[in-house]
């Protein structure tokens, strides 16, 4: 870290934490082998001394503090209001990222941190409890803390250790299950099996913490989607998480899933098949509480969300309204939800957008088979 910063952030956090303060425990990730991922390539792991974390928790303070001095000169009474956030965004050259951030942050209400980076429980539990009590001394106003961990570090923890991690302030664990069959996470290398999945979920549970689980459809390929659906939801099924978030698989450059793509032994599907694989996902789960997300841009359909069981079957009719559509709709709402002009179905209306999307949707089919559905996925890596 470069101590003339005040402090350090990491590159990654889930959507569900776009309004939560970023605080970095470790660097980069431990495991770091997952086939489909590259975002800490090349990226040695590390574990975060106290001081130094101390040192970031204290510096976030002080900025907080001068920002709520410069409210009350504003007469802003110590809020953080929209008039606050327009003077150091855009009026203020001695305000940079770390004063925005911590603006933004007071804007939203102070109330909910991310802690960093890939696994931050690796680190011993009684570390992580004395950062986590230091930091809700320092900021009385947060009311939720969570953090990424991997199965395999959460399946090493006692129920006991997870239960004072939840006492000292730790809401929700969000956790990378990205499939359930262990022939498919042997496969993509992810360092831990269905069952190491399901003693970590259930550890969790058992501790009183959220648990936010992510699945990736289509990481079987076509060899494996419906294994992949399967597998996973008996998995779900058994731990039983708070979340399910729907992370829809869009093989990315300059991993060893896309050199298993170039060497012809991985077929990624469709967008098509991803959604059938999701169908028969949502089909098999049963006897659980849990909500399914879908709050990325990678998935095709927003409407496939729902507590489970009640709107299971809403989920599932979405997906059928979908193939009910004519090949050519289909292929127009794809490429609308893929350059983010459509958000659901709904927004597949006559008009406008719907014209211009059909005239570009006909100039691909004019260029060769294939040619469409390799363009449009191709936007999927502006994403990534």
């Amino acid at each position: 870290m470069n101590m003339d910063e005040p402090f350090e952030q990491g590159p990654i956090r889930p959507p569900s934490e776009a309004n939560s303060l970023l605080l970095r425990l470790t660097r980069n990730c431990p495991w770091n082998r997952c086939a489909f991922c590259r975002s800490y390539k090349d990226a040695r792991f590390s574990l975060r001394g106290f001081e130094d974390i101390r040192h970031d928790i204290d510096n976030m303070a002080a900025i907080a503090d001068r920002l709520r001095t410069l409210s009350v000169r504003e007469g802003e009474k110590g809020r953080i209001s929209e008039e606050i956030i327009r003077m150091v965004w855009d009026h203020h050259p001695f305000y940079g990222e770390y004063e925005r951030t911590l603006a933004m942050w007071l804007y939203y209400g102070g109330e909910s941190v991310f802690l960093q980076d890939a696994d931050s429980l690796v680190m011993k539990t009684d570390d992580v409890i004395t950062i986590l009590q230091y930091l809700c001394r320092t900021f009385p106003s947060i009311r939720r803390i969570t953090t990424y961990c991997r199965s395999h570090t959460a399946a090493r923890k006692s129920v006991a250790e997870l239960q004072g991690l939840k006492e000292a302030g730790l809401t929700r664990i969000h956790v990378g299950l990205e499939s359930g069959s262990d022939r498919v996470l042997k496969m993509i290398n992810k360092g831990a099996t269905a069952a190491v999945h399901i003693a970590a979920g259930t550890r969790i549970k058992a501790a009183g913490i959220s648990l936010s689980e992510y699945v990736i459809p289509g990481l079987g390929g076509m060899d494996y989607s419906r294994e992949n659906a399967s597998e996973t939801a008996r998995v779900i099924n058994e731990i039983d998480p708070d979340f399910v978030r729907l992370r829809t698989l869009h093989v990315v450059q300059g991993t060893p899933l896309a050199e298993m793509m170039q060497k012809g032994v991985f077929t990624p599907p469709g967008d098509e098949n991803i959604l059938r694989e999701i169908r028969e996902f949502i089909y098999c789960l049963t006897g659980i509480g849990s909500t399914v997300v879908s709050d990325h841009i990678l998935n095709l359909l927003e409407e496939v969300q729902g507590k489970m069981p009640d709107d299971k079957e809403r989920i599932l009719n979405a997906i059928d309204r979908y193939f009910a559509l004519s090949e050519e709709k289909r292929r127009i709402f794809r490429l609308g939800r893929r350059r983010g002009l459509y958000r659901n179905l709904d927004d597949l209306s006559a008009g406008q957008t719907y014209q211009e999307l059909q005239e570009t949707v006909d100039y691909y089919e004019k260029q060769g088979k294939g040619f469409a559905d390799k363009k449009i996925s191709s936007i999927m890596n502006d994403y990534i």
